[in-house]
């Protein structure tokens, strides 16, 4: 598997694409996001675990939000930290099979440390996957969200070196309480039933036009969905995960040379 990067003309606003060449052994692969792992939803985060160790995937891509929050690489350097817990996890999966991990707006202070110490490949959003088939643009969604005024904003100061730089700066314990702060706020906004934004039309078909890819795989939006966008052109979200309090909601998108389905993490060992 290699990765380079080609440039997109500016007048398209499309981003820079990298590519990654996939495996030619490779038969089936997964793809997951939004699972918001956190330890207030130990439920959750044992499906995961159950998942990585029975899933009969060749690979395994995690699309973004793999955390509630992460507050930086040094978080695994706290004793019997969630954090720990999770790269312990992650490190016994990578050595059954290739696991791949692109940011999303949770989790995007996971660094070069993180990666290494869980055995992941890291990936850029968006990334272009030459697989068995047509084309597949991979990104975790949130920068294709327009609507969401705010979030981009926030977005753009935020992913900066400089902003990143001042906040790893300040003591583990205050980014903790931080990263507390932002999941009371997005508990709210789900409590209020707010809706999230969707992916802009048009910028995703500039995306996937400048990537010379048929198919966009995403998540963020929590709205999962197989979008039709004319010709043999698809727009396919992924599910968040959610089972704990009574809901279950988790679907693991596999993709073999015959096309996708979706099934639940338990029957991704079989299917």
């Amino acid at each position: 598997m290699t990765e380079s990067t080609v440039h997109s003309d500016p007048r398209t606003a499309a981003p820079q694409v990298a590519q990654l060449q996939g495996a030619p052994d490779w038969r089936a692969i997964d793809f997951i996001s939004d699972l918001h792992l956190q330890p207030s939803e130990p439920q959750t985060v044992e499906a995961w675990r159950d998942y990585l160790a029975r899933s009969s995937a060749d690979a395994i891509f995690m699309l973004g939000d793999l955390f509630e929050v992460w507050v930086g690489d040094d978080a695994l350097d706290e004793s019997g930290s969630f954090e720990a817990e999770c790269v312990a996890v992650l490190r016994e999966a990578a050595q059954q099979r290739p696991l791949f991990f692109m940011v999303g707006n949770r989790d995007f202070l996971a660094g070069q440390a993180f990666l290494r110490r869980s055995g992941m490949t890291g990936l850029s959003d968006p990334t272009v996957l030459h697989w068995a088939g047509p084309n597949i643009l991979l990104s975790h969604g949130d920068a294709l969200c327009l609507d969401d005024v705010e979030y981009q904003q926030f977005r753009a100061v935020s992913r900066s070196v400089a902003w990143q730089q001042q906040l790893l700066a300040q003591p583990l314990a205050v980014r903790r309480a931080i990263g507390k702060s932002a999941r009371s706020e997005s508990e709210q906004r789900k409590q209020s039933g707010a809706p999230y934004a969707d992916a802009d039309a048009q910028m995703s078909a500039t995306w996937m036009q400048a990537a010379q890819a048929p198919l966009l795989i995403h998540g963020h939006t929590h709205q999962p969905a197989d979008h039709a966008l004319g010709g043999d052109q698809w727009r396919i979200v992924l599910s968040d995960w959610h089972i704990d309090g009574g809901i279950y909601r988790a679907e693991v998108l596999r993709v073999t040379p015959e096309g996708w389905q979706r099934i639940r993490p338990e029957q991704a060992g079989t299917a």
